[in-house]
């Protein structure tokens, strides 16, 4: 027989990344809110550093990092030291990655206003910070790996599976992600570019979604759920094909955001083929988590913690059946650059990140602090102003979407666009927008009010920092091999509360004894499809056709575009021109895979709030885009874009240019030798034109040449200028 042995369980971690979690939440929704107004009050953007643009990636980070990442220590930190019997290894440990982790949110909040970002969605933060990151993902990953080792369970619960996945996957996309090489303190450029760059970053961004936004949560999931419904889960076999489908066919499909576009049909075919078979894997652990309440939906009616996970379920079954069919390409051809991808984005944030992390939150609050929930009335009110949120905020975008798609798309009958004016469109569905504003209000008031019951809970409680508990000794070999003899005595019940153990063991328990095996094989999975999709697009040259004419930036449009990148116009402007006809018609030749090699960062975008760019160069004299920086409504009634007055009156700063122009010759833009030494003297050469041009069409500043505006205007009228188009006969 084992030796009993008393130990204690830490929830001091816990309730820090608790708090943190739904204090970011606050804060991430409430920069949604604003940017909510932005769009629809336009005079809401207070510049430079309060801009839509910048916002934006501030916003997605907020509620992606701070918010979901907190929640997702503190699921961790409670539900792993209750599986493996075992405190955290290291109590120092915890709070370093606590705090770290802090530090990076805070020092994003506020590098991101100041335009200091790489633009990769969900991987905006600039190359400093990326470290931090590691070193932060490193210190829990041997926190949590020492907690494993640690145990005083022989096997390994199904959501310890979910973190392990979690742990080695994150890592492996970020550290693929983050290749660049550093120009400052502040900017870097990516090694990969154009096309390469594309896949890489929806490598990863799709990937973030499935392995920050989805695996540990479902680790949560099997592991909350049944203790909040004190059931155990459905089925232990299908948990098994949940996860081992879910992590290999996951990590292929990321190519799925790219279709139509330059990137060869090969790898968008990949993301597609697996895309549609992720269904399974999803809805399979849909299923589970829903079945695990068979005998138990009486309960769901009274119990607001049982109604949140349940709505959370559900809209992952939602996210995760829309996301294949958004894969489809005569679907993806509808649905891309509109507003319903934004929608279908949020019912999972919302619905499945947000609504999970407020059940578990009110799961746990009360048994750390040994009391009961202050209010169950409050918490059935969140629930339902939250719901009406996510219904208010998702169904007019849903209707915003296929309006968009369908105007973009609508010919007359003499063979024209019937929508030739983008802005037509912008205001068929202003009216859904303000719903939006509804809907983001609705559920920042529910988190208000959760955010208040649990305060008011801890209150009212005691909190209990250590918890004092007793488990048996970890079996030993010998145990071990005792438990494969039909003779010995089944094994101890499950440390989830399931069922004991029989005495021939399911095979897969042998792995799950092992958590180092379990993370090499997991590592083994996600690698393959990165691979395959990855290398041959990084070391076969055909894969990117090259054009001759296409030539690198000049300095100054090099400088124009770092400040468009900081601006954050890519969140409302695409750069892919797709082989559509309206979009041929609307804004000229469809995009080559060549004109885009020496981008670094690529700037295809992922919504049209605004028209596409990539042809835009020479559409417009320089006087029309300074004036319609200054301001868009007078060259647009009725447009929604803000202002950027900041960029006609600050001072041009080109000092960093032969640092950029000596990194992106080592990157392998072909930068002619000494380049560098002359890029400045280049630049103020081009600067002058431009303000020439600007003085003979009427624009009265002196020394506009000095000024950020000249940069973009030479970056926007490069756009598209590279290829030669035969006029249409």
């Amino acid at each position: 027989m084992n030796n009993i042995q008393q130990f204690q369980y830490d929830n001091k971690i816990v309730r820090a990344f608790g708090i943190a979690s739904f204090v970011f939440a606050l804060v991430g929704m409430l920069v949604g809110l604003i940017m909510a107004l932005q769009i629809v009050m336009p005079e809401l953007n207070f510049g430079p550093y309060l801009t839509f643009g910048r916002l934006r990636p501030l916003h997605t980070n907020a509620v992606i990092f701070a918010f979901v990442g907190n929640g997702i220590f503190m699921g961790v930190y409670y539900s792993l030291q209750r599986l493996v019997k075992a405190r955290m290894w290291s109590d120092k440990l915890s709070w370093i990655h606590f705090w770290l982790w802090q530090v990076v949110i805070l020092l994003a909040a506020v590098t991101l206003p100041m335009g200091l970002t790489t633009s990769g969605e969900y991987s905006e933060l600039i190359w400093p910070l990326d470290i931090l990151i590691t070193l932060v993902w490193v210190i829990f990953g041997v926190n949590m790996f020492g907690t494993i080792l640690t145990r005083r369970e022989n096997h390994l619960y199904v959501a310890i599976w979910f973190y392990i996945a979690t742990w080695v996957t994150v890592a492996v996309l970020h550290l693929v992600r983050s290749l660049e090489m550093p120009v400052s303190w502040t900017e870097s450029y990516p090694i990969f570019s154009g096309v390469q760059e594309a896949l890489v970053q929806w490598w990863y961004g799709h990937n973030a979604v499935a392995f920050f936004l989805t695996t540990p949560y479902l680790g949560m999931m099997y592991y909350f759920l049944p203790k909040a419904a004190n059931r155990p889960v459905f089925s232990y076999k299908l948990s098994i094909i949940h996860f081992w489908a879910l992590i290999f066919i996951y990590i292929w499909a990321g190519p799925h955001h790219l279709l139509y576009s330059t990137l060869p049909d090969w790898v968008q075919s990949l993301g597609t083929v697996f895309s549609i078979m992720l269904i399974a894997p999803s809805w399979g652990g849909m299923l589970n988590g829903l079945l695990t309440l068979r005998g138990a939906w009486d309960r769901v009616a009274n119990d607001p913690v049982l109604k949140f996970m349940v709505v959370a379920v559900i809209a992952y079954g939602m996210a995760t059946f829309e996301g294949p069919m958004l894969s489809i390409k005569s679907v993806n051809a509808i649905s891309h650059f509109t507003d319903w991808t934004i929608a279908h984005v949020h019912v999972g944030a919302l619905g499945w990140n947000g609504f999970l992390t407020f059940g578990v939150l009110y799961w746990l609050w009360p048994r750390m602090y040994r009391t009961e929930l202050y209010s169950k009335q409050l918490a059935n009110v969140h629930f339902w102003v939250g719901t009406l949120g996510i219904i208010f905020y998702a169904v007019p975008l849903y209707f915003a979407g296929w309006t968009q798609a369908l105007m973009w798309k609508e010919f007359t009958p003499e063979g024209t666009l019937a929508w030739g004016n983008f802005l037509d469109t912008v205001k068929q569905i202003l009216p859904m927008y303000w719903l939006r504003v509804v809907g983001g209000t609705l559920f920042f008031v529910g988190t208000i009010i959760g955010v208040y019951n649990l305060y008011k809970t801890g209150a009212k409680g005691q909190f209990m920092a250590n918890e004092a508990t007793e488990a048996p000794a970890r079996l030993t070999a010998v145990d071990l091999a005792n438990a494969d003899d039909p003779s010995s005595p089944p094994a101890r019940q499950d440390s989830a509360g399931g069922k004991a153990t029989a005495v021939k063991e399911h095979w897969h328990r042998w792995i799950e004894g092992r958590p180092m095996q379990m993370l090499l094989w997991s590592t083994i999975l996600i690698a393959i499809g990165g691979i395959v999709q990855i290398v041959p697009m990084v070391f076969v040259e055909s894969q990117v056709p090259k054009i001759s004419t296409v030539k690198p930036y000049t300095p100054l449009e090099l400088t124009g575009r770092d400040l468009y990148i900081r601006e954050g116009c890519v969140g409302c402007h695409s750069q892919m021109i797709r082989p559509f006809r309206d979009e041929t018609e609307r804004y000229g030749e469809y995009s080559k895979s060549g004109e885009y090699i020496y981008d670094r960062p690529f700037l295809w975008g992922s919504k049209r709030t605004g028209p596409d760019l990539h042809r835009e160069g020479g559409k417009y004299p320089d006087s029309w885009h300074y004036n319609h920086m200054d301001d868009p409504t007078n060259l647009s009634p009725g447009s929604i874009m803000p202002a950027y007055p900041h960029l006609l009156t600050d001072k041009l700063d080109l000092s960093d240019l032969p640092a950029k122009i000596t990194v992106l010759r080592k990157l392998g833009t072909p930068y002619s030798k000494d380049f560098e030494k002359y890029a400045i003297s280049n630049a103020q050469e081009q600067a002058q034109k431009i303000a020439k041009n600007l003085a003979e069409q009427g624009v009265k500043d002196q020394n506009i040449e000095d000024k950020e505006i000249v940069a973009i205007i030479a970056y926007l009228q490069r756009l598209g200028t590279d290829i030669k188009i035969q006029p249409k006969q």
